[in-house]
């Protein structure tokens, strides 16, 4: 196996490591943040709008920080939780907060987009207010964050390019230092076929999902 082959492999499983790590811990955090977004709101089921002014100003401002602006701005606080600001793991630290604010008002809207008369008949019946959330809320937005989500690993997968390209390693990186510096052209093309085809996969694959679950429902 050829050296260069070699490295467009280890960026390809750094580029999908990267991914897979910081689009787990956004969906573990995305999916919680827009219940309380949605539920905390003028009329939701635990209505308190403080807390919603608040929290919604912390992800707007989150969500307007350009992705290269808040990966420098994060190194500190990168380098306190993986203990540096280069490599794999250090890209995921930026990758998640930059992440998940824009996954979580996805999910919000598609919670949002729920029929409010299937949450007014679920209290109607005497459902706890977290029943609801658990057998109305969460069930009948499954199609809809399931497509956020799908957009929000390919969003992720163009911030990882650009993270690779001031040291984080993956395919941005291998595209960075041998595809531009070098005026590697083929390499560029490769790194760039194979970006490609990892965003039409996913992209191809959420929707499928998303199909099933919507039948589904």
């Amino acid at each position: 196996m050829s050296p260069m082959l070699d490295r467009l492999l280890q960026g390809l499983l750094d580029t999908l490591l990267m991914i897979g790590a910081s689009s787990a811990i956004v969906l573990l955090v995305g999916i919680p943040l827009a219940l309380v977004l949605v539920t905390t709101g003028p009329g939701g089921i635990f209505e308190a709008r403080l807390l919603n002014r608040s929290l919604g100003s912390v992800v707007n401002v989150l969500r307007s920080i350009p992705f290269l602006i808040l990966m420098v701005a994060l190194i500190p606080f990168t380098r306190l939780i993986v203990g540096t600001s280069y490599g794999v793991w250090a890209a995921v630290v930026p990758l998640t907060i930059a992440a998940t604010p824009f996954f979580a008002r996805i999910a919000e809207v598609s919670l949002r987009e729920v029929d409010f008369g299937l949450v007014e008949a679920a209290q109607a019946m005497g459902c706890q207010r977290h029943h609801i959330v658990w057998n109305v809320l969460l069930p009948e937005a499954r199609p809809g964050i399931v497509g956020g989500f799908t957009i929000t690993l390919v969003t992720m997968i163009n911030s990882s390019a650009m993270a690779g390209a001031i040291g984080a390693g993956g395919l941005g990186d291998l595209a960075y230092r041998y595809g531009y510096q070098r005026f590697d052209t083929q390499i560029m093309l490769t790194v760039i076929i194979l970006l490609v085809v990892l965003v039409t996969l996913i992209q191809f694959g959420g929707d499928r999902f998303a199909q099933l679950l919507n039948k589904r429902a």
